[in-house]
């Protein structure tokens, strides 16, 4: 449980102190040349070192998302720990309320912070004895296929595309696909899956018509058939994955484009992969994006240009 009374969330030396501390453990690391020998500058602003090796000045959030930010730290912090904390998401326009900052503000910070939650997904997932649940959903509306004011109409082929793996009590990993067929899927899963992995998926051919030896064991359930578990054999965990994602995403954000989708699924994979149930509650989790940071920057161009 978390107090937003706390000194970081409310001082923005006390929250520079608070990410010293939790980056650096008391030891300054320059971002220019890795070197840990440094010393404070006295007389100058707080928080500012120079490194022995490079000669270079450095504060703690240089280098990181933070970097060149006219937002006090301690906002920073508690943007943060609102997002972290939030099982479905916090708006933009709750944090620009919230914390007493323009929407413009509010909408580059939440894309800041998210791209601080982006994690290193090259290696497979699963392995020898354990099990990994592959499914795809469908959200929202592309509107290069169907612009505005025409006609919806009925299946999927209209909206977002979105495929999740998800190792039993591990992690799980997300993508926005732009087809939802063997040639789009079967590369990633052959990519992000250990061979020697226990797979379930549900009977769609994208999956039913992959080679038998491509992992340990494959298995489905026929949801046509009203089969929704059989022992082992389901795909219920990452349905209930799916759940928190769509209800997060119709319910807070109601509105996401193509160009930022990828984003917000990068968001719903960070809360989940440190959830409660593998050990980590709402500080713990602030606390591992704040560790993110780090070699991670982001300017306002970029944002706005995938949205153009």
């Amino acid at each position: 449980m978390c107090d937003l009374t706390k000194p970081h969330f409310q001082s923005a030396d006390k929250a520079r102190e608070y990410l010293e501390e939790l980056r650096w453990n008391g030891n300054p690391v320059c971002p220019h040349c890795g070197d840990s020998g440094a010393y404070a500058i006295s007389g100058g602003r707080k928080g500012l070192y120079k490194c022995k090796s490079c000669r270079k000045q450095y504060t703690v959030t240089v280098g990181t998302v933070f970097e060149n930010s006219r937002v006090p730290l301690n906002k920073w912090l508690m943007a943060t720990y609102l997002m972290a904390s939030s099982k479905k998401g916090i708006s933009a326009k709750q944090l620009e309320r919230t914390l007493g900052v323009t929407y413009k503000t509010a909408w580059f910070m939440s894309h800041r912070i998210r791209e601080a939650m982006k994690e290193d997904t090259s290696g497979p997932m699963g392995g020898e004895g354990k099990t990994v649940e592959v499914d795809e959903t469908f959200f929202g509306r592309d509107k290069t296929i169907k612009p505005k004011r025409t006609k919806k109409g009925r299946g999927y082929h209209h909206k977002y595309k979105v495929l999740s793996l998800v190792e039993r009590e591990g992690k799980v990993r997300s993508r926005h696909v732009p087809a939802v067929n063997a040639n789009t899927l079967r590369p990633i899963l052959d990519e992000q899956i250990d061979k020697a992995t226990q797979v379930y998926t549900d009977e769609a051919a994208q999956y039913t018509m992959a080679k038998p030896a491509m992992f340990a064991k494959h298995d489905y359930v026929s949801h046509s058939k009203y089969e929704f578990c059989r022992g082992d054999v389901n795909t219920n965990m990452i349905e209930g994955f799916f759940s928190i994602f769509k209800r997060g995403m119709n319910g807070v954000y109601q509105h996401c484009s193509k160009e930022h989708l990828q984003r917000y699924l990068v968001e719903f994979d960070f809360r989940y992969n440190y959830r409660e149930k593998l050990g980590y509650d709402d500080p713990e989790r602030a606390n591992m994006i704040l560790k993110g940071i780090q070699g991670k920057r982001l300017t306002y161009k970029g944002p706005v240009q995938a949205q153009a």
